[in-house]
């Protein structure tokens, strides 16, 4: 008999670090990471552009045991930074900065991106965060992702952290995934039948020389090349450690949810992608203000309907992880708004104590660097 899943968790977050000065885009000096690679080892890296910096949980059995090892993961960046006048930041875009002004990280792999994917892959200004659930059965992670590709707009719509991009206010709650999507091999993963279905297709561009493995398929969903997991990309990264821990919950309960249904030979209805990805839009444009396609009723819903479905949903997956209070506080994103929400509240505040525009996007920078800090 096969055994259960164990449904860890892994979470990675990528930051951007800021000048405390001018509260723009500041590169990363090369004693920053030898002091932090010092005290977290290969928990941290360095991202594509010199400005990020990037972070990786252990394998946790739950949201409590992830909580603790990113409060050290973002203190330790936080802590390191300050020696340099820098601080992090987690939003997905910068309020301000131009990515003309950012170079990319001198580094083989990153050397290589930049040559295959020219201007496309110089523009990528965002940051994401990557949750990773434990599967153990190659075919049982297929069948999984297939069903769970459904919920990704709703923990889009939850995560929205970047609204402005070079100074303006897109009007959409996540203008990362404009900017992501622009590489290849992006957007909601394609339906498929098997693992081994997966593996001959990456094999197709292997062989072609195309790519050089699967970690530079970046659909919102994937096998993890490295790990035993599905790997959730989809959502915007948090400057709220707490609100980092709901996605992660709620990701990891989910999927739970998911394979119990398996186990009583049900599943989850698998929508065509054409209609998913419309609901993925409207994550990205809207976040929670405007509700997404409830595709079982036909009709569009307010986020705080399709919310308390989900809870209902996971509801014994959240009290098997002992992750009902990070489950429920989505409740909290909602009355509180996104971080998109938060951030456009901040720069309005600011206009209306009639600081100028720039001031104004300085603010929201100040505002995000108090929220990073606030759950440490």
């Amino acid at each position: 008999m096969a055994s259960d899943p164990e449904f860890t968790i892994g979470i990675e977050e990528e930051y951007l670090l800021v000048d405390r000065d001018s509260l723009a885009l500041a590169e990363a000096p090369p004693g920053l990471m030898d002091a932090c690679k010092s005290e977290l080892e290969d928990q941290v890296s360095p991202e594509f552009l010199n400005c990020q910096i990037e972070i990786g949980t252990k394998v946790c059995k739950n949201t409590a045991e992830a909580r603790e090892d990113l409060k050290r993961l973002r203190s330790c960046v936080s802590e390191n930074a300050a020696k340099f006048n820098l601080t992090p930041i987690a939003a997905s875009c910068h309020p301000f900065s131009d990515w003309r002004d950012q170079s990319h990280t001198d580094k083989e792999r990153y050397n290589d991106l930049s040559q295959d994917l020219a201007g496309v892959v110089r523009r990528m200004l965002i940051c994401g965060m990557h949750i990773h659930v434990g599967i153990a059965n190659p075919d049982r992670r297929i069948d999984l992702m297939n069903q769970l590709a459904y919920f990704l707009p709703h923990t889009l719509a939850l995560s929205c952290s970047s609204p402005f991009w070079q100074g303006r206010d897109t009007g959409l709650d996540s203008y990362r995934l404009t900017v992501f999507d622009n590489l290849p091999r992006t957007g909601l993963p394609p339906r498929m039948n098997s693992f081994g279905e997966f593996e001959r297709s990456v094999n197709v561009l292997t062989d072609l020389g195309v790519i050089e493995d699967s970690s530079k398929i970046w659909w919102d969903l994937r096998p993890s090349s490295k790990f035993p997991t599905i790997e959730s990309r989809i959502c915007d990264v948090q400057p709220r450690l707490e609100h980092t821990l709901t996605l992660a919950a709620l990701t990891q309960a989910l999927t739970r949810m998911l394979w119990r249904l398996a186990k009583k030979n049900q599943r989850w209805r698998i929508y065509d992608g054409f209609l998913v990805a419309e609901n993925r839009w409207r994550a990205q444009r809207y976040g929670i203000r405007q509700g997404l396609i409830d595709l079982g009723q036909g009709q569009i819903s307010p986020m705080g309907d399709l919310l308390e479905d989900i809870l209902e949903l996971v509801s014994e997956d959240a009290r098997f992880f002992e992750s009902v209070a990070e489950v429920e506080n989505a409740r909290n994103i909602l009355k509180t708004g996104t971080s998109s929400t938060r951030q456009r509240r901040a720069y309005e505040d600011a206009i209306a104590a009639e600081d100028d525009h720039q001031h104004a996007l300085q603010a929201v920078v100040r505002h995000l660097i108090e929220e990073f800090h606030a759950d440490l």
